[in-house]
């Protein structure tokens, strides 16, 4: 919206130019988002729901009692700036609207007296990953040059091409996986959102630095992104709304994001990762988060389904495990998670893109 209306305003006013810059357009979405959420969220405290307390988790005690459910107040700041920020197609719209009824189910079971049953929501997150798997697809074929969808690997100089089915059946995976590792990994004040937030700063460097620079896509011998900048804006502007809302949550925090935040993270997450071309990147933006809470939802999947027990002296998510077993404070874990996610993103960033 903004981006038209500068070229509208151009012809009146020579600085309106600015409107058209993407660099521009990433700095106000991203204070715009953290201003409005730094100030705002406060307001909403007595509207929104109040923490249950969480079952086998070591903090639940701390918990039970807060505000909750946050993520409904942040992310549609975040969907009604990227409408403000974001040059819009369809696809991205749709993937904005997407991103906000994933957000919507999280906020339905934060505010449910009684939790909604898991497989409830894995098919509510099934349904949403496999619809943005679609649309994300038509997105890929509907930009590509040659009207097909393709990966690119590291180790390999040329993309590979992918059928449909299959680059949807890949998409709702990482989508799915992401979601619920991401909704696993929120368990102590500030981690799940600091780890989100390295992660959307990598994506949106990669979308503006990397992928939607031609010359330097092409020295890197990846695929440009036409409109990889469009995508930056998006991604910095719900890392501004993420640290206005990590401004409250830092420990100890007042108010919790609950399933609505969490969920329509890792939604993000997964998405941007896809529209990338490279479903590898996501080692790089969420490698702590998948080891955090992925780990533990393969130890119950074997116990329940097949009645394998694995890891049977560790507790998941693996935070609850150092704080309970290691005696870490929520201090030490947010830290020492940090820094394992910094330096594996630049180890797996450094070879999915030098390595080719």
């Amino acid at each position: 919206m903004l981006y038209n209306f500068g070229g509208f305003l151009t012809q009146f006013f020579g600085p309106a130019r600015l409107l058209q810059s993407y660099t521009v357009l990433i700095v106000l979405a991203l204070y715009a988002g953290f201003i409005i959420v730094r100030y705002g969220l406060p307001s909403f405290y007595d509207r929104l729901p109040h923490d249950r307390g969480r079952e086998f988790t070591v903090s639940a005690e701390a918990a039970k009692g807060k505000p909750t459910g946050s993520g409904v107040v942040w992310v549609s700041v975040f969907a009604l700036l990227s409408v403000i920020f974001v040059p819009f197609d369809w696809e991205k719209t749709a993937l904005i609207a997407l991103i906000w009824l994933m957000m919507l189910t999280g906020y339905l079971d934060d505010a449910s007296k009684a939790s909604w049953g898991e497989y409830r929501k894995a098919i509510l997150d099934l349904v949403l990953s496999v619809a943005a798997s679609v649309v994300i697809a038509l997105y890929m074929k509907n930009t590509s040059d040659d009207g097909t969808i393709k990966f690119w690997f590291p180790f390999f100089a040329h993309s590979v091409p992918v059928a449909p089915w299959l680059f949807v059946a890949i998409s709702t995976v990482i989508l799915w996986v992401s979601v619920n590792t991401t909704n696993c990994t929120d368990g102590v004040d500030g981690l799940s959102s600091t780890l989100v937030l390295v992660a959307l700063i990598t994506l949106g460097s990669l979308f503006y630095f990397v992928l939607g620079h031609k010359d330097i896509a092409a020295y890197l011998l990846v695929p440009h992104i036409k409109d990889g900048a469009s995508w930056a804006v998006m991604t910095f502007c719900l890392a501004g709304v993420l640290m206005g809302y990590l401004w409250h949550n830092a420990y100890p925090s007042h108010v919790l994001m609950g399933d609505a935040g969490s969920r329509a993270l890792g939604f993000f997450i997964g998405i941007g990762v896809m529209v990338t071309g490279n479903p590898f990147i996501i080692l790089a933006t969420s490698s702590v988060i998948f080891i955090n809470g992925g780990l533990g939802l393969v130890k119950v999947a074997l116990k329940r389904f097949l009645h394998i027990s694995i890891f049977t002296t560790v507790r998941f998510p693996l935070h609850d495990h150092m704080r309970k077993n290691h005696d870490w404070s929520p201090t030490q874990v947010l830290i020492k998670f940090l820094m394992i996610q910094i330096l594996v993103t630049l180890a797996i960033v450094g070879i999915i893109f030098k390595i080719r």
